[in-house]
């Protein structure tokens, strides 16, 4: 990692970005990190660097998320890259799920995401650089039974990006929506998921699979460090994807998903074409 750049990331005080955060600090990278809780934040990453800016912040509030983005302005004088990966899992049908549960997981997966965007856009359009990376995941591609919610989330991150990456482009702004597949993180402990506060005994489906990705908490095959120096990676190229998966399995399930959605456009593709003029 040659060039120094100032890196603002969020969801930094555990998982992927906790492995950013120290490789970047590692790598001598000035590193605004946010968490809501700034003490947890403190005390995983345990640096005393003066290029290391911990901040508090709620990613749903704008005025929280606008004063960071000026907070590290302010320490390190600009931003050149962006990873919004503060997210959560959340498990249950839609019927299971109540709207407060639902509205939750848009509101961090989705629009903090939006408001990051939102309030450093002005900035890194001024500079005329920039690149945004924003975390997304296998399930937004494939989703599975059970996490019907957390795949609309993540869907939305994906489209939201490819759009974004137009209109950008023309501020020499740069977009990559990152897909992970399963990685050996905090991401299926009881900190990290969230379960349906009311299953439906009628949902044996929803709960079987549940069961199973629970049981693969610490077994997963990803290497969390090796997701983040691929991610850090990105800011180093000239021409950098706007989609990037990562994993084994994240490849087989978005090249399967792929397949079956050609096969079915074309089984159908009588009566989609006789609506036509």
């Amino acid at each position: 990692m040659g060039i120094k750049k100032v890196w603002f990331v969020t969801g930094a005080s555990k998982g992927l970005g906790l492995s950013l955060v120290n490789q970047l600090l590692k790598a001598g990278q000035s590193v605004a990190a946010t968490s809501r809780n700034i003490n947890d934040l403190t005390k995983a990453v345990n640096s005393n660097s003066e290029k290391f800016l911990p901040l508090a912040v709620n990613l749903s509030d704008e005025l929280s998320v606008e004063h960071a983005i000026n907070a590290t302005i302010a320490q390190f004088g600009k931003i050149d890259v962006i990873i919004n990966n503060a997210g959560y899992g959340i498990g249950g049908s839609i019927e299971e799920l109540t709207d407060e549960e639902t509205r939750q997981s848009f509101d961090v997966n989705v629009f903090g995401t939006l408001n990051v965007i939102r309030k450093a856009s002005p900035h890194l359009r001024t500079q005329g650089s920039g690149h945004i990376i924003n975390i997304a995941s296998i399930a937004g591609i494939a989703g599975a039974t059970g996490w019907s919610v957390y795949s609309a989330t993540k869907a939305a991150v994906i489209a939201l990006s490819e759009v974004l990456a137009e209109d950008v482009k023309e501020f020499g702004i740069k977009v990559t929506v990152v897909a992970p597949g399963a990685f050996r993180t905090s991401f299926l402990t009881q900190e990290s998921l969230v379960l349906a506060k009311n299953p439906i005994d009628a949902y044996e489906d929803v709960r079987a699979v549940h069961a199973k990705y629970l049981k693969m908490d610490g077994e997963q095959a990803g290497d969390p460090e090796k997701a983040a120096a691929a991610m850090i990676s990105l800011a180093s190229m000239p021409n950098p994807p706007i989609h990037l998966l990562l994993g084994n399995d994240a490849l087989a399930r978005a090249s399967a998903r792929t397949e079956a959605l050609t096969k079915e456009y074309q089984d159908w593709k009588a009566i989609t074409i006789s609506t036509d003029f």
